[in-house]
């Protein structure tokens, strides 16, 4: 199977001032399309070649997973944002949120903080399990929460190639400006579903 990198359903300066154009045209241009290039050579005649690419991340390890891991965490991170983005979730995701962290605000908070207090590089999720109750977790580099069972719904790229250009080391700030540009009825949706 040759793995595809989608292309965004918006320009690459859509998202700003949240995320540059030159941001966008880096992150996703350039490093999303080397994971894409490097799984596709390194899965090839492996008994990954013909799986899904959660299918991959579930069971390879190494560089293999690291490249598969990284180019799905991308392709998830990205098509959650749209320019129109914004405000609060609504619906079973929304009181969800509510039941598990006790509001809104203090589910932002929580989860930038998590952000913020990762050591190193990787990405913080929001993710649920198959009860539907929420939680946020660190994963270092390319860890992803599909392996530990989980569905993720949400996620922030806390590398420092997802914000460097537009915030240098203000990584609280990146983070708080996403809130911007997420596309709340992507999410739901994955807690839907």
């Amino acid at each position: 199977m040759i793995y595809s990198q989608p292309e965004l359903p918006y320009a690459n300066n859509a998202l700003e001032p949240a995320i540059s154009e030159r941001t966008v045209e880096f992150h996703y241009g350039k490093h999303e399309k080397a994971y894409i290039d490097n799984l596709n050579r390194l899965v090839a005649g492996t008994r990954f070649d013909d799986e899904d690419l959660e299918e991959v991340i579930r069971h390879s390890d190494g560089a293999l997973f690291n490249n598969a891991s990284q180019a799905w965490n991308h392709i998830f991170y990205f098509f959650t944002f749209s320019p129109d983005g914004g405000g609060e979730p609504k619906g079973k995701l929304r009181e969800a949120i509510d039941r598990d962290f006790g509001s809104f605000e203090e589910f932002k908070k929580v989860f930038v903080d998590a952000g913020v207090g990762l050591f190193g590089s990787g990405w913080v999720w929001l993710s649920t399990d198959a009860d539907g109750k929420l939680f946020i977790t660190q994963g270092r580099n390319a860890e992803n929460p599909i392996s530990q069972g989980l569905k993720p719904l949400l996620t922030f790229d806390v590398w420092e190639h997802a914000y460097y250009l537009d915030y240098q080391n203000r990584r609280q700030a990146a983070l708080e400006a996403l809130w911007n540009i997420i596309d709340w009825k992507v999410v739901e949706g994955r807690y839907e579903d």
